[in-house]
């Protein structure tokens, strides 16, 4: 075992005696040993109830004869950090967790993982661990958080607080109803309720094959989770005695799934960064065009927030991803999955039971998948939109530049009014490098919505979006303007064209004239200069490539 670099031989006896200090009995010593990377936090709602998996998961462990040590990393709560400088802290934090992860387990030559995760960075974070160290291991997402309530109307976060806002600024819902909302919204553990980035990433997990069946949509402090729990611990321990690692699961196939599966169901557009880099880590190339080629070809067969009605605590009724997976078969590869069954005998075992949840390939809800990718003179190495949170009348879209140059001046314009029908919302110098930290613009999209423009204003960003948000938002604009690109060139009143169906995102500009204000253009001061954003801004890459770190040797030479 790997575990005995530091437990076997004599020169180990300080090892062993610094173990014994941790109450290791003798007895564990024969026993692999088990990490369970906990992301537990009082500080997000997804992450509350971890304290009890994590008892759940070690309980399973033991059974089947692991011993397991527990340590935990950082999370941040998108929502909290949303529309102030703290969102510029969330997708560096992917990093410093897959890296903080690499430095414990390589450090104590442990022998096996459980990941327990939830929220958006934390659980991509992880799996770029997972595919980095390659050690046996599982990945436990804690569960969506139930709906709120008034009545019988049933609530979600994004609909109703971040939306309700650009609805009580409009004059819609007064101010009691509003704090209604802000009270029952969200009522209790687990992540946000619809298929933001959080779920989607969980959903991935799955589709995957690095997450048990039923995973990703059993509800957070329901005692399914528990039993999830419980039964990962126990699978991780013959993780290790039958060696299988995250590289023989996480393969190109593998990850072509989950990619189909996130496009069936419609997920957040940050699973492009996110599985991007997941994949950069496992050692599979992947490109932009490969998720619009999985998008043409799959279509849109469950509506779940925030494009559609339904919630995550509907998917799961429905069966879950085994049953999405029985549902898509045909077009999924039939690889192997941390479960030791097969993607294909998971689909076989599962079945549907709302056949509107989960449609029919004939009856889908779009013909094609959530996401689609565009290119253009605006967009050189592409751009993302989720398409199928779109209106059909605003797929094609043609209008005039508002420009700003950060989300709080945009902010501002949109709820001071502003912003009249027929513009294009411009929010640049928001990517990885420019940001830097590329900020989610969830505040300036909802306030669009709630106040009843999202028919008649489109908004583009370097920056990138929650998988709450709606409407024609098209973010990771790339290059993005830090940089250089092609956004960092307009002006207001510029004539933007945005064509989803032709995958096109244009400004109505001649090269001659885009050459001109490249030749003036120059790039800004840094907005940071000190602490680990610095450093971030320094290293990362574009959003096109998933975000990643430069290989630093690759730098140097």
């Amino acid at each position: 075992m790997r575990s005995d670099e530091v437990k076997r031989g004599v020169e180990r006896v300080p090892h062993r005696a610094l173990l014994y200090a941790t109450g290791v009995p003798k007895k564990a010593w024969d026993m692999p040993f088990i990490g369970i990377v906990s992301s537990f936090t009082d500080l997000i709602p997804g992450h509350v109830g971890m304290r009890e998996l994590e008892r759940w998961i070690e309980k399973g462990i033991h059974s089947a004869g692991g011993y397991a040590f527990i340590f935990c990393v950082p999370g941040i709560c998108d929502g909290v950090a949303m529309g102030h400088s703290g969102m510029k802290y969330s997708l560096p934090s992917r990093e410093l967790i897959a890296d903080m992860i690499e430095c414990v387990v390589e450090a104590h030559k442990l022998d096996g993982l459980v990941f327990l995760t939830n929220c958006d960075k934390i659980t991509p974070g992880m799996l770029m661990a997972a595919a980095r160290i390659n050690i046996p291991s599982i990945v436990v997402t804690a569960g969506p958080m139930q709906s709120g309530r008034i009545g019988k109307k049933r609530l979600s976060l994004v609909r109703d607080t971040f939306e309700a806002v650009g609805r009580f600024k409009a004059g819609q819902i007064d101010e009691k109803e509003l704090e209604l909302c802000e009270m029952e919204a969200c009522p209790g553990p687990g992540s946000c309720q619809g298929l933001y980035t959080a779920n989607t990433m969980a959903c991935v997990t799955e589709a995957m094959g690095m997450s048990l069946p039923g995973c990703a949509t059993a509800v957070a402090g329901l005692a399914k989770k528990r039993r999830i729990a419980f039964d990962s611990g126990y699978r991780v321990v013959e993780l290790v005695r039958e060696n299988i690692r995250p590289r023989d699961i996480m393969t190109k196939e593998a990850i072509h799934n989950a990619i189909r599966i996130d496009m069936a169901l419609g997920g957040s557009t940050n699973a492009v960064l996110h599985i991007t880099a997941i994949a950069n880590e496992a050692g599979v190339k992947l490109d932009l065009r490969d998720f619009d080629r999985i998008s043409r070809e799959t279509p849109h067969i469950s509506n779940l927030r925030p494009g559609g009605d339904y919630m995550m605590e509907d998917l799961d009724a429905a069966g879950g991803i085994p049953a999405v997976m029985k549902r898509l078969k045909e077009l999924l590869n039939n690889v192997p999955t941390v479960s030791g069954k097969t993607i294909y005998e998971i689909a076989d075992g599962a079945t549907i039971f709302d056949e509107d949840v989960i449609r029919p390939l004939d009856n889908p809800y779009h013909k094609e998948g959530g996401i689609a990718v565009l290119f253009g003179n605006l967009a050189p190495d592409g751009a993302v939109i989720k398409q199928t949170a779109v209106s059909e009348n605003m797929m094609k879209f043609t209008g005039k530049a508002r420009v700003f140059n950060s989300e709080e001046e945009a902010m501002e314009a949109i709820l001071g009014g502003r912003i009249k029908e027929g513009e294009v919302v411009v929010i640049r110098y928001e990517g990885p490098k420019g940001g830097p930290g590329m900020r989610e613009m969830l505040a300036p999209t909802s306030a669009i919505v709630g106040m009843g423009l999202s028919e008649s204003v489109a908004l583009i960003t370097d920056g990138r979006f929650s998988g709450g948000t709606k409407g024609p938002c098209i973010g990771h604009v790339s290059p993005e303007a830090a940089e250089g690109g092609p956004i960092a060139l307009l002006q207001d009143g510029d004539v933007i064209k945005i064509d989803i169906p032709a995958r096109r995102l244009e400004v109505e500009l001649s090269e001659e004239e885009l050459k001109k204000r490249r030749e003036s253009w120059k790039p800004p001061q840094p907005k940071i200069t000190k602490g680990y954003l610095a450093r971030y801004a320094k290293f990362v890459t574009s959003a096109s490539t998933g975000a990643v770190y430069r290989d630093v040797v690759e730098e140097q030479s």
